[in-house]
């Protein structure tokens, strides 16, 4: 399975496909670090927003650059669900450096301070809120992103429909008037949370929800899959 990784990860980069991406996300942290210095765990929470949609269009490009007749030689020959797992694994491995980018980007440009609020949390504190951020979001990401592949969604024209629709509908339904907050990734709620300090309590039903979601979206993923080979 770590071979078929590489596989899709080289097909990514050496395809060019892994530049559009990075361009918005760069593009996107230089809108949002434009307007000067902020603490932290405020700048790291919108950033995960921010990068939501971002990491979810990277996932679809780097599942969806492998021909389809070469993804049917992998399902032969790997197995179903080393396949699948295989195009999940790459996926995270290109998010994660993308989230390293995002994490690394506001000290460059100035956009975060290096000095706490009285009475708010240490920046260290707020750096280890922000990476909680980021890898709460990319779960999500990854899976709404493999529900938008090709694999799945048959034609690039339904994928790129089930992408905007699910990036779109995460973030009007994380909204703190959605009366069904339950049904996205709670990338708005966590956003929320490190801007105002989240409680352990917080922390914990945070990091569930995320993780429930993640698990239910990937599930359909993998039935999906199975209902079209």
């Amino acid at each position: 399975m770590t071979a078929l990784v590489r596989l899709r990860l080289a097909g990514f980069l050496r395809t060019g496909r892994a530049v559009a991406p990075l361009l918005a996300g760069l593009l996107a942290l230089g809108v949002l670090y434009g307007g000067g210095r902020a603490q932290p765990a405020e700048a790291y929470g919108v950033s995960a927003v921010v990068l939501f949609p971002v990491l979810a269009w990277q996932t679809k490009l780097l599942l969806d650059v492998e021909p389809d007749v070469q993804r049917r030689l992998a399902l032969v020959l790997a197995g179903a669900a080393r396949e699948w797992a295989a195009g999940l694994l790459a996926a995270l491995v290109a998010g994660l450096g993308t989230v390293a980018v995002a994490l690394v980007f506001p000290w460059l440009v100035g956009g975060v301070t290096g000095q706490a609020e009285p009475g708010g949390p240490s920046v260290a504190a707020g750096v280890a809120l922000g990476v909680w951020a980021h890898l709460l979001a990319l779960p999500a990401a990854v899976a709404l992103g493999a529900l938008a592949s090709r694999a799945v969604t048959g034609s690039a024209g339904y994928g790129v429909a089930v992408l905007a629709l699910g990036a779109v509908g995460s973030l009007a339904l994380g909204l703190s008037a959605s009366v069904a907050p339950w049904l996205a990734p709670p990338v708005l709620p966590v956003a929320r949370a490190t801007a105002a300090g989240p409680s352990p309590a917080s922390v914990v039903l945070l990091t569930a929800w995320a993780v429930a979601w993640s698990a239910t979206a990937l599930a359909g993923y993998a039935w999906r899959r199975r209902a079209r080979a």
